[in-house]
This record gives C-alpha cells, sequence and structure tokens, in this order.
C-alpha cells in the first residue's frame, strides 16, 4: 500500500505538477487504482476529475468515461492532452466526429496511446461501438455528472437510466459514478440503478466557506439592481443565469448599453458561437456570461467572482452546482439570486402536462427552493442540510457570509392570521388555488368566488386589515412549514394537512418572516430599455397620431389595434414613401400595410416634402433569421392547436417570453387562432367582457385593464384575450 501511495505522489507531480492531494482525493485514486466499484460526491471545484484522471493515466488499459454535454467534454479532453506528449492520450468519441476521426480514435485505442476516452451515453449504444470496446482491454468506465441518473435529480436524462444494461456488455469492469451534487435520496437512487450497493462511498463536505449566499425580492428595477452589482466588481468575472434564452438575450443587451462587457450562452446559439463566447470568457476579453440554466456551461474558470440568478433555479441541485462557478480558487465568490414567487408560479404550470410522478417530484424540489429562499435561518446551514449535511451556525467555517446571518430578518407574531388563513380554506371547502384565497380574506369576488357563491360566506372579507402581499407570503410560509399543501391532481389547490388540523384544534406561536428591505429607487444613468437610441421626429409622430384616431374611428377599431406605438415612432425615423417600405417598420407586417397603410404613406410623402427631409438610405430592415423562424414556429403550432405550454417548452421559452412573440405576431398583422387554449381558461361570458373593454379602451395597456377589473382576471387572462382581440378586430 505504501509503495503505490508514494507512486501516486510521483505519478500526481509528474502529470499535474501538484506535490499533494487536495481533500479526499488521495482516498478515491487508491480505492479505482485497487479496482473497486467507487462513488464520489464532490462539490464542483472539489478536484473531482483528477479522481479518475489520474488513475485512468497509470492503469493499463483505457478508461471510458461517459459525460453528458460535448463541450464539456472537450474541455475534458484539452485538459489531459496537456499533461502529455502524446495528442491520442485523450479522445472523445460522438456524433461530431468524421469516418477518418472514428478509425484515428480507434487505432490509438488499440495501439495502447488512448487512456482516457470521453463518450456520450447515446454513444454506448451503437453496437459497433459496444463490440469494438469488447475487443480492447478496458481499466474502468466512470459516469460523470452521475446525478443525471436519478429522477430526483435536477438533470435527469432518460438515457442515462439504461447504462447499466451498457456496462453489463462490457464485461465485469470497476464502476466510477461521480457527481457533484446529490442529497441522500439521489445518492441512493445512482447506487441502485449502477447495481453498486458495495461501492466505496466518499463525500466531500459540500461547505464552501468562501462563497456568501444572498437573495433579494425580484422588483421591477431588477436590471437596475444586477447593473449597480456588477459595477461594484470592476474587471471582475460573473455569470448571470436566466431562465429563458429571450431574456439572456435582453440582459446581455442592457449590460453592454450600460457599459458591462458581457456575452449571451445558450442552446440557441450556433456551436461556433457557443465557442466563441466561451473562449471570450475564458480569456477575459469580457467579464460577464449571460447564460440559460438549461444549458450546462461547462466552463472551467477558477476565478469567478459573482453568479447572479436572474431568476430562481427549478431545484437546490441546480442552485447549488450554479453558485459553485464561483471562488474556485479559494478567493471571494458572491452568489446573489433574485426571488419572486410568481417565478415558481410559472414553473410549477410548465409542469402541468408533465406525469403525475413528475410532476410530484418537480413540485417537491420547487417547495425546496421556496423554503431557502424565504427561510430567515442561515442560509448555509439550510444548503447543508439539504445536502444530508450538519453545520454550526455559530462557529462553522463560513458562519457569516450570507444575509441572514449578517442581517437577521425580522419577524412578527402571526397566529390569528394563520389560524384565519386555515378557516377560510376549510370553509370554502378546500376548493381554492391561493389567488381566490387570498381575494376571500381581502373580500373581493372574481368569477370563481361569485360561482360559489362564497361571497356571502361569514368568512368573506375577514382578513382586510392585510393587503394581498402579507396574505401570499404567509400561505407560501405557511406551505413550507407543512400546515397546508397544494394538490398536484387539482392543479394548485390548497388542502388543510394532518399538521394543519393539529394546528386549528391547540394554534401554536407562528412568527412570520419578514422580507429584506432594498432600496429600489432607480439609478438614472441607467439604461434599461436598449432600443435603438435615435430619435423619432416628434412633429410627425403627432401627426401620425392623429390620422391613427381618425383611421380607427372609420374603421371603429381602437386606435392600438391600427398601429402601435413603436410602428409609428419607427415610422417617424425612417420615413417610408412606399407601401414596401412600411412593411420594414417595427411591427408591420405586409398585410398590415396593406390594410392600413396608404393613408399613412400619403402624410409621410408630404411632411418628407414639405419640409426637405432626406430621408434613410438604406430601409431594409435586418430581421435575425432565428426570430423569424422562431415565429413561423409558433404560427404553425398554433395552426395545429398545441398546447401553448408544449410550444414554450419546445423552445426553452417561458409562458412570458411566448406571449411576447406572439403579441408581436398579431401586431405585425398576422392572425393567430388561440380559441382551443382559451375556451379552457376562460367561460363565454368572460371572454365577452374582456373583448368588450378592449373594444372601448383607450389603449391596449394591460396595466390599466388589470386595475379596471381589480383582480376578477390575472395578467396571463388579459394577454391571451388582447391576442385574440387584436387577431380578430385587427388583422
Amino acid at each position: 500500500m505504501k509503495s503505490i501511495e508514494i507512486d501516486l505522489h510521483k505519478e500526481l507531480k509528474k502529470y499535474f505538477g501538484f506535490s499533494q492531494f487536495k481533500g479526499l482525493q488521495e482516498q478515491v485514486v487508491n480505492s479505482i487504482i485497487y479496482g473497486n466499484n467507487t462513488f464520489v460526491i464532490m462539490p464542483t471545484g472539489g478536484g473531482k476529475s483528477l479522481c479518475y484522471q489520474l488513475p485512468a493515466l497509470v492503469l493499463e488499459g483505457t478508461a471510458i468515461v461517459v459525460s453528458p454535454l460535448i463541450a464539456l467534454m472537450k474541455n475534458q479532453v484539452d485538459a489531459v492532452r496537456g499533461l502529455s506528449n502524446e495528442i491520442g492520450i485523450a479522445h472523445v468519441l460522438n456524433s461530431s466526429l468524421t469516418k477518418t476521426e472514428i478509425a484515428q480514435v480507434k487505432d490509438d485505442i488499440k495501439n495502447g496511446i488512448t487512456k482516457l476516452l470521453y463518450v456520450a451515453p447515446e454513444s454506448l449504444t451503437k453496437e459497433e461501438y459496444v463490440e469494438f470496446l469488447n475487443s480492447v482491454p478496458l481499466s474502468f468506465i466512470a459516469i460523470d455528472e452521475a446525478h443525471c441518473i436519478s429522477e430526483w435529480g435536477h438533470d435527469f436524462r432518460p438515457e442515462y437510466r439504461n447504462l447499466r444494461n451498457i456496462i453489463r456488455k462490457l464485461g465485469d469492469i470497476p464502476i466510477i459514478g461521480l457527481t457533484a451534487t446529490a442529497t441522500p435520496k439521489v445518492q441512493e437512487d445512482i447506487l441502485k440503478n449502477l447495481e453498486i450497493p458495495d461501492a466505496n462511498v466518499f463525500k466531500a463536505s459540500f461547505n464552501r466557506p468562501n462563497l456568501y449566499y444572498e437573495v433579494r425580492p425580484k422588483t421591477k428595477n431588477v436590471e437596475s439592481d444586477i447593473i449597480k452589482f456588477i459595477n461594484q466588481f470592476k474587471g471582475k468575472s460573473g455569470v448571470i443565469y436566466c431562465l429563458s434564452r429571450k431574456k439572456v438575450e435582453e440582459i446581455t443587451q442592457i449590460l453592454q448599453v450600460n457599459g458591462i462587457s458581457a456575452v449571451a450562452y445558450h442552446a440557441g446559439l450556433d456551436a461556433k458561437t457557443r465557442a466563441k463566447h466561451q473562449d471570450m470568457f475564458l480569456m477575459e476579453d469580457v467579464n460577464v456570461v449571460v447564460a440559460t440554466i438549461a444549458f450546462g456551461m461547462g466552463i472551467d474558470k477558477p476565478d469567478v467572482r459573482f453568479v447572479i440568478h436572474h431568476d430562481i433555479p427549478k431545484s437546490l441541485e441546480s442552485y447549488y452546482q450554479e453558485t459553485g462557478r464561483a471562488g474556485r480558487d479559494g478567493g471571494e465568490g458572491y452568489c446573489l439570486a433574485y426571488y419572486a414567487y410568481k417565478d415558481i408560479e410559472k414553473l410549477e404550470k410548465f409542469m402541468a402536462g408533465k406525469p403525475l410522478a413528475e410532476q410530484e417530484i418537480g413540485y417537491a424540489l420547487l417547495q425546496e427552493v421556496v423554503a431557502y429562499s424565504e427561510t430567515s435561518m442561515s442560509r448555509r446551514k439550510f444548503l447543508l442540510h439539504y445536502f444530508g449535511e450538519e453545520f454550526d451556525e455559530i462557529n462553522g467555517e463560513g458562519a457569516d457570509m450570507d444575509d441572514n446571518s449578517r442581517n437577521p430578518k425580522s419577524k412578527s407574531e402571526a397566529q390569528d392570521q394563520v389560524v384565519l388563513l386555515l378557516k377560510t380554506i376549510k370553509e370554502t371547502k378546500q376548493i381554492y388555488k391561493s389567488k381566490e384565497i387570498v381575494l376571500t380574506l381581502l373580500g373581493k369576488i372574481n368569477a370563481v368566488i361569485k360561482s360559489y357563491k362564497t361571497d356571502a360566506q361569514p368568512i368573506f372579507g375577514k382578513g382586510k386589515d392585510f393587503d394581498d402581499r402579507y396574505w401570499m407570503a404567509l400561505i407560501r410560509q405557511v406551505l413550507v412549514s407543512g400546515l397546508i399543501s397544494k394538490d398536484i391532481e387539482s392543479y394548485g389547490v390548497l388542502k388543510i394537512t394532518k399538521e394543519g388540523e393539529g394546528f386549528l384544534k391547540k394554534p401554536t406561536s407562528f412568527m412570520m418572516t419578514e422580507d429584506h428591505n432594498y432600496d429600489d429607487s432607480k439609478d438614472e444613468n441607467i439604461i434599461i430599455n436598449a432600443k435603438s437610441s435615435n430619435v423619432a421626429d416628434e412633429v410627425l409622430v403627432s401627426m401620425l397620431k392623429d390620422l391613427r384616431r381618425k383611421v380607427a374611428k372609420k374603421m371603429e377599431v381602437p386606435p392600438f389595434v391600427v398601429f402601435q406605438d413603436p410602428s409609428l415612432e419607427d415610422m417617424a425615423l425612417k420615413y417610408p414613401v412606399k407601401l414596401d417600405e412600411l412593411a420594414n417598420v417595427h411591427g408591420v407586417s405586409e398585410g398590415k400595410a396593406k390594410k392600413y397603410g396608404k393613408d399613412f404613406i400619403d402624410l409621410i410623402s408630404r411632411y418628407v416634402e414639405e419640409n426637405d427631409i432626406i430621408r434613410p438610405d438604406d430601409l431594409v430592415v435586418k430581421s435575425t433569421g432565428a426570430n423569424s423562424a422562431l415565429k413561423l414556429f409558433i404560427i404553425q403550432s398554433v395552426d395545429r392547436k398545441l398546447s401553448l405550454e408544449d410550444i414554450a417548452a419546445a423552445k426553452s421559452l417561458d409562458m412570458d417570453a411566448l406571449l411576447k412573440e406572439m403579441e408581436q405576431i398579431v401586431y405585425s398583422g398576422t392572425k393567430l387562432n388561440i380559441d382551443y387554449w382559451i375556451e379552457d381558461v376562460l367561460d363565454e361570458d368572460q371572454q365577452d367582457e374582456i373583448k368588450e373593454y378592449f373594444m372601448e379602451a383607450e389603449n391596449d395597456s394591460i396595466k390599466t385593464a388589470l386595475k379596471e377589473f381589480d383582480g376578477d382576471y390575472d395578467i396571463e387572462e388579459l394577454r391571451l384575450m388582447r391576442i385574440k382581440f387584436i387577431s380578430e378586430v385587427a388583422n
């Protein structure tokens, strides 16, 4: 044993230049060298890859490494090739290779040159590869990102589930499972699925004492807040995570306009652009990379100083892994997340169409995220407890490195309010979602409450002393404490649990936590609207608005149906004088130009002539191909009456982003028939009521409509009806 350890130190120095191992590395390497099944749980930045790379380099034969990401494989192969003079020491075997390249890989393996072969799980399903691997000596198979096997993991991949069957075909070789994030439940699942209950398990501490955790409420000025925050880290590297590609592009643009060097990184970009942006970040040509949570970045940069979550992720595993990209060099790492409960509700809605078992898992993971975001206890203690590790929040390493420990949240007694909340749920027969419960407490009526005659019950309006925000926050905290639950099957309906019944019989103290207060004031120097800085001709805009009013009156439609303000402003920038030029204006399709355009181009022609205006030479607006393709996909999917949730999910959009795209489509003059979707959301009377409102409204502002209906309809319902209205009336 001793001699192997001495050899290992020599090999460690030879290949990696280190004179000693870090943490559990040496024990793990020994376990693998002695041919044991091994399971390694080591946080991001803990030196996980060395655990299998070193044994692969010193053992006979080739080690197979299963990895889910092509970008990550490429990084790893480049890193291993950097350790040796032999370029063939490490190879990738995946769908991106040509026949010639595959032949080269096979030759290097046969000749004993290749020590590490990185494969995607899909590659191992190919019979020819399995046959070939059976004919050459293999040292072991390592499964990186092993949490992908578990449906309780944050990044479940069905193809990982089949790995054990494939490994059986490769004969009796040691199996190494590695993950940077795994709760006790996920660990159990991995060992069971890989059929290695006898594995030597090595679990490093998940505590990253150099990381500071903070959660802020997501306000309307979140972009200003992010810019102020980044400006405190001048010249330093950071990552911002968003849930949708569209938001990634938006935030990147806002940062660039405000003088912050940033690039976008998501699956919608082509491979060349992604590689370029990744290199720019690694080479420090830019400071900030804005990325989708859904897309694994495979970026191993040691000096990332901050990680911002613009949108809260779907699970604490994702959150932990993403924050783990900060401070890998042991230096400071600031992890800031913005939290709004409506983001959680969006994620819940996305789960609605999935199988029940999957919904239950997803919902349970989301509840943990809510609990973490709203907790008043040490965030580090909360996170480590989630991963099955205890932490002393007074003397532990990094004990004061979070917002709750440094500035404890204030609390107030809410025992009476909890009793009232539980009674309201009970007396309304446990049929309502949070929205209706809050409206009942406040004494406000909507169509659902009316239909159940709740407004006639004694409980109606009993919670008027507090506002809707208070009740919503209380519902979330009571959910987390387990007194109520959200029913999965009847999506989102609140039910009282056994503990809740106990609380009603014998109420005890319930301390409600209040949010930290952040300055919500705007910084005048921050540009949030990153659109063209050109200024439209104000005189012409005013004339176009007068004309729009006249045309609208004649056609008996509201003015916004004819052209929206941004379209008029664009006309006053470009001065189109022909119909085909008008079709290049923002938000104007050919159909719309033909239907309403003549009067407008006549007016602009006269104005240009009378004022000797020199028009811009190039009136062709370059539209991004990706954007056009997305719009076409949406139009075709709606024609096929696909669920809006499925359409959004197919393009990694959230519902807000999908509705924005649909709004642009109908405002540009294309019809979208979404009756099949609306009929499930609103009955005929409700639809008529909203349609009538838009017909008489001065503008199409959803904010104004929300005020007008005073809680009867939510934003999504009104936006859907506005899309239907514009489609039918304007197009």
